[in-house]
């Protein structure tokens, strides 16, 4: 079976087809995060720190760290700052050291920027994972040589010179290139995870069906593990979290053995809140005076104002304990104790039909 293995200093963590599905935390990533955007053109990390634990905590067993930030206010000072080239090496230093000093979860290094990709595998104690390679020839020969020299294992994006293209046909034969490119420079298969790009399916209505296809074919030509955005399946759609709970399993199935994707349902904030009280108030209910926030998210539905693990990973456990990859379903009784109250079940039927008394 392939495996490829993820290491921090002192925690492991494989991607493989007899494994647990992976789920590689998305979550310290500056694009489309403005506030978090802000507090690292700051120099402030509190955020990066809380994102890192909350993931860990839902279940992330990697987090991936993304240096694309944009310092509007320092390149107004300074044109160095306009430069990915520039800004990113030092942000990928800074966010690796924060995060390893408050987890011991594995890494992702993730830059379209070859100097933060260096800096997060120089900073990144253990075995990081490397975000990314794609089949264009620049990339293939800029990243794979820091591959090999690093001894990493790389995410390859099945995209080449010409684009990204519907044709699944295709964008297997590009994760075969750069299989085949990569196994030239003597890095073996084991050591490459093909993202075979997932389309919104809103766009595509084939797109669930072509990536299941891509990941029989990798799996069984190319001998290789995967992971895919798994947001990207539902983009632009109604009850995202819907799509994603479906796709998900279906993916797993079909041999997909990893996720970058964000394991949290995110808490309610103080703005929703404080609506949906004025709603509550405005329909005759009286709030109890010492309701606190989190009795009345719960009693109204809103979910919780603390960060917990998503539904996604609700699916994820699920499909886990069905695929045998979770042993007499442990994780699914611990992830679920808390509210079912059913912790002592694990193991009471094994098989068999029930007797009748």
């Amino acid at each position: 079976m392939t495996r490829t293995i993820v290491e921090s200093a002192s925690k492991t963590s494989i991607i493989g087809f007899d494994q647990p599905f992976s789920v590689i935390g998305e979550r310290i990533n500056p694009t489309g995060r403005k506030i978090l955007n802000e507090e690292l053109e700051r120099g402030d990390f509190s955020r990066v720190e809380r994102d890192a634990l909350a993931q860990v905590a839902a279940g992330a067993t990697i987090l991936d760290i993304n240096s694309g930030a944009v310092f509007s206010n320092k390149m107004a000072e300074d044109p160095r700052y306009a430069d990915n080239n520039f800004v990113e090496p030092d942000l990928m230093r800074k966010l690796v050291e924060t995060v390893q000093a408050v987890t011991d979860c594995p890494l992702c290094i993730d830059s379209s920027v070859p100097g933060a990709l260096e800096a997060g595998l120089e900073a990144a104690n253990g075995r990081p994972l490397l975000n990314s390679v794609t089949g264009e020839e620049e990339r293939l020969e800029i990243v794979l040589p820091l591959v090999k020299k690093y001894n990493v294992p790389v995410v390859a994006i099945s995209n080449d010179d010409t684009g990204i293209s519907e044709d699944p046909e295709v964008r297997f034969a590009v994760a075969k290139k750069i299989v085949e490119r990569a196994a030239d420079f003597g890095i073996p298969a084991h050591d490459i995870v093909v993202d075979p790009l997932v389309m919104p399916i809103g766009a595509m209505g084939t797109a669930g069906l072509q990536v299941f296809e891509l990941n029989h074919r990798l799996r069984n030509e190319l001998g290789v593990n995967t992971t895919c955005g798994a947001s990207n399946i539902s983009f632009g759609l109604p009850n995202r979290h819907g799509i994603n709970n479906a796709f998900l399993p279906m993916a797993m199935a079909t041999g997909m053995t990893s996720a970058i994707m964000n394991p949290i349902a995110l808490p309610v904030g103080p703005k929703k809140l404080a609506e949906k009280k004025a709603e509550v108030e405005a329909k005759g209910i009286v709030i109890p005076a010492d309701m606190d926030d989190e009795t009345f998210c719960q009693l109204f539905g809103l979910g919780s104002t603390q960060p917990k693990a998503g539904k996604e990973m609700e699916a994820i456990r699920a499909a886990n304990f069905l695929t045998n990859n979770d042993e007499g379903g442990a994780e699914w009784i611990k992830f679920n104790s808390a509210s079912s109250g059913v912790a002592g079940a694990a193991g009471g039927r094994r098989g068999g039909r029930r007797r009748r008394g």
